[in-house]
């Protein structure tokens, strides 16, 4: 898991980063609501962690412009607010949790980790893009509506792609998404899968820029 986090406090900003990537969470850090914005536009995340009192302006801000690019992307709060009309505003306001300072970093990890479970849980159970129709859940492909052949890491990785709708993801991202922090594969199983995927549905299927990444070829339908 990829988290962007947004706060200001640098000490309380150390402390969430140290604690959950040793609980084996990615964190990117920015201290302000418009690095948060550029950061969301340039780079995908799995979550975000969001504080509300930002030196450029109020978090909420940020929620709605990220929620008007990426509606889906789940959000969490993480504020010393702690009255009940900011709860509800915060809910309100497009967040899907919200947790008041202080706080406990396993509980924080195991609500994102809840977040992630069901935002995958609300993904569309059929994903069709240009000629390929695919199930993530049960592995299931069709290629001009024939069925074909894909490991578990090719449907995988086609899933991830759909899931970014455009945006392109750094094979560090992909990698990650695929494998997480402690799973042990070789340096270039990325690349065989992704010529695998390319082998079997053709060329286009994924897209490759440099300095950019990846990205499905194929439109969403």
């Amino acid at each position: 898991m990829r988290v962007l986090l947004v706060e200001d406090d640098a000490l309380i900003a150390s402390g969430i980063v140290a604690g959950l990537e040793a609980l084996t969470i990615a964190v990117e850090h920015v201290a302000s609501g418009s690095t948060a914005v550029c950061a969301h536009a340039e780079n995908t995340f799995d979550a975000l962690v969001l504080d509300l009192g930002l030196p450029d302006g109020d978090g909420l801000q940020v929620l709605a412009k990220i929620r008007a690019v990426e509606p889906e992307v789940p959000v969490l709060i993480l504020t010393a607010r702690d009255a009940i009309e900011h709860r509800i505003a915060g809910l309100n306001g497009g967040a899907d949790d919200y947790m008041v300072k202080p706080f406990d970093l396993r509980e924080l990890a195991a609500r994102l980790h809840a977040l992630m479970r069901r935002t995958q849980g609300r993904a569309a159970q059929i994903i069709e893009a240009g000629p390929l129709r695919l199930e993530p859940a049960s592995g299931l492909a069709w290629l001009d509506d024939e069925p074909v052949e894909l490991s578990r890491k090719e449907v995988d990785l086609l899933a991830h792609l759909a899931s970014t709708r455009g945006r392109w993801l750094t094979p560090d991202m992909l990698h990650e998404r695929l494998y997480g922090l402690t799973e042990r594969v070789n340096s270039n199983a990325l690349n065989v899968h992704i010529h695998n995927v390319r082998r079997k549905l053709g060329w286009g299927v994924i897209q490759t820029a440099r300095g950019l990444g990846y990205r499905l070829g194929w439109a969403l339908s």
